[in-house]
């Protein structure tokens, strides 16, 4: 599919908020794409709020309500139960959250809903920090990341795998998508609204040039870097069963990968990093494949 097959349909309005170069733009964009009008957002706080505007003059062009930070997963399993009863079978529901409102604040609301299997889709936009707070650590901020909430040095934990998570809670379908990779994020969505039973969970790296410090024209080749560095790798859980898509197909053995040193220097919030920190990146980075082929 190229680009100019996607649905012309747009779902986000002129004149929206969102920071010059904003990752979460394009991931909103194309997955409004994928899920169409009779969807219904449901918003944590965080930068998807605040670049929607102040009621009523709001820029998306779909139903959307706000909620607190731990409810987003609570308030969407509520809001499928009610279409359930009324008998409304085409309408999907979305969570939609960032990384801090998924992989923190809103997990225990989340991993309720999977287990229950609430009919709804829950999609993080994972920018790897609080950003619309000034850029606080995150459970998502990877380690060596410096944010104001951090040590000089940056964080000194990994990444949480946060799809891992959510592929263990046995739910129908679990996919890692890039703003970069737009036919990838398309499909999946679409994959996760057709299929009408229980949570599907959908995680979107969605780069962000304010808080990871990198000019603002180069969003889409941060994505792209991350992808092939295999830092952020792109695949799917379908019942249970794990397959890599898009180009990272080509990325299983480690000669397939770029380096990830390049990737980490474009970024401010990698400066304070020390040799060793890249190496020990590096490492995580081969083990996380190592896992992802165990799995297939």
């Amino acid at each position: 599919m190229s680009i100019l097959k996607l649905p012309e349909e747009e779902y986000i309005l002129p004149g929206s908020s969102a920071c010059l170069g904003c990752g979460l733009a394009l991931a909103l964009r194309y997955a409004l794409k994928a899920l169409g009008e009779r969807t219904i957002l449901v918003l944590t706080a965080g930068c998807a709020t605040s670049i929607a505007g102040l009621f009523p003059k709001r820029s998306y062009n779909i139903p959307s309500m706000d909620i607190a930070y731990a409810a987003t997963a609570a308030a969407a399993s509520g809001i499928a139960a009610s279409l359930k009863v009324k008998g409304i079978e085409d309408m999907a529901v979305v969570g939609w959250a960032g990384d801090g409102g998924t992989y923190d604040i809103g997990i225990q609301a989340l991993s309720g809903a999977a287990e229950r299997g609430s009919d709804m889709i829950f999609i993080c936009y994972d920018n790897e920090a609080y950003m619309n707070t000034g850029v606080q650590r995150s459970s998502s901020t990877p380690l060596g990341a410096y944010t104001t909430t951090t040590p000089v040095l940056g964080k000194r934990q990994h990444k949480k795998p946060m799809p891992l998570i959510m592929a263990m809670h046995g739910i129908p379908y679990v996919a890692t998508a890039c703003t970069s990779y737009p036919h990838d994020l398309y499909a999946k969505v679409k994959r996760a609204r057709d299929l009408r039973e229980g949570l599907r969970y959908v995680q979107i790296f969605s780069p962000c040039p304010a808080g990871w410090g990198y000019p603002s024209e180069k969003t889409v080749e941060m994505g792209r870097m991350a992808v092939e560095t295999g830092f952020w790798p792109l695949y799917e859980f379908e019942d249970g069963k794990l397959r890599l898509t898009g180009v990272s197909k080509k990325h299983l053995r480690p000669h397939d990968r770029k380096p990830l040193g390049k990737y980490l220097r474009i970024q401010d919030r990698f400066k304070k990093l020390t040799p060793g920190d890249v190496e020990i990146l590096q490492r995580s980075v081969d083990e996380q494949w190592e896992l992802l082929e165990r799995l297939m």
